[in-house]
């Protein structure tokens, strides 16, 4: 049986000084003990590390060929890191709904902590999953011959646009954990939606090419948006076979990409609450 509550110390018996600090002692000890079980059972590691190495590989060497070789693979890590981010939000629906379908939600109701301390927790322990598979990535990248061509201010902007995408993508995962009546449908439900999300977007190819509406939500895909701004700071190029992006999304791509994952949290975090509140009452 999963322990709860298998948790040292930590020494966070100082924050425990005001309601203030609550809900941050609440969120650090629910994190570590969803990370405590990825250590535990390793293997919930493996999509978040081998799928996104097995698509730049894909990408990279057998579409890539044909699609501008060296420059591809430049044009193509951004989409990638945008991708699987988006991808690893399934991490918190199965996670969320496993605990549902456990009664560990219920146990953690009867504990005095705060609720938002529960979901936050989740999508910060799966923050680190995020970091730790770009972080593989980026190492999988120079290996194919991307380069940050970019300074090391811009670099560290486009790792946090893309982590802030990643970190929004949680919280709508974890609504639909939430939302979810078992695990299996909580995993159908976690990716469906995000594969013609992620390929009707500049993530692999350029938005350009796409046909009529396809083209128009594209164009203002949030995954287009971060994908662009990765590219635009690391400095990434396009294959010359590409046509160029144009219009307001795509001229004012960091600041969209910023502002789409700002609008997802404050929408998808509200709405998780309710729905966490209305589970943990029946």
């Amino acid at each position: 049986m999963t322990a709860v509550v298998d948790i040292p110390k930590m020494h966070l018996a100082h924050l425990d000084s005001g309601p203030r600090l609550r809900i941050f002692r609440d969120s650090a000890i629910v994190a570590y003990r969803n990370l405590l079980t990825i250590l535990r059972v390793p293997t919930l590691l493996v999509t978040a590390t081998i799928q996104p190495l097995m698509f730049v590989f894909l990408f990279a060497y057998i579409f890539g060929a044909s699609l501008g070789g060296s420059q591809y693979r430049e044009f193509l890590l951004a989409g990638i890191f945008t991708q699987t981010v988006a991808f690893n939000a399934a991490f918190t629906t199965v996670g969320l709904a496993g605990d549902l379908q456990k009664g560990i939600i219920d146990r953690m109701r009867t504990l005095p902590m705060s609720r938002l301390a529960v979901l936050m927790g989740r999508t910060l322990s799966d923050l680190v999953v995020n970091i730790l598979s770009v972080a593989v990535m980026v190492g999988c990248g120079y290996v194919v011959g991307w380069r940050i061509n970019g300074g090391i201010a811009d670099a560290a902007l486009a790792f946090g646009v893309i982590l802030l995408f990643a970190f929004a993508m949680s919280w709508v995962g974890a609504l639909t954990g939430l939302l979810s009546p078992t695990v299996e449908v909580a995993q159908s439900a976690g990716l469906i939606w995000l594969f013609p999300l992620s390929f009707i977007s500049s993530a692999f190819i350029s938005a350009e090419t796409l046909p009529g509406p396809l083209r128009t939500i594209a164009e203002w895909n949030p995954i287009t948006a971060v994908s662009a701004a990765g590219r635009k700071l690391f400095d990434n190029g396009a294959p010359p076979t590409f046509a160029p992006a144009t219009g307001w999304a795509a001229d004012h791509c960091v600041e969209y990409a910023i502002g789409c994952s700002l609008v997802i949290l404050a929408i998808a975090v509200p709405l998780a609450l309710m729905q966490y509140r209305k589970v943990a009452s029946h």
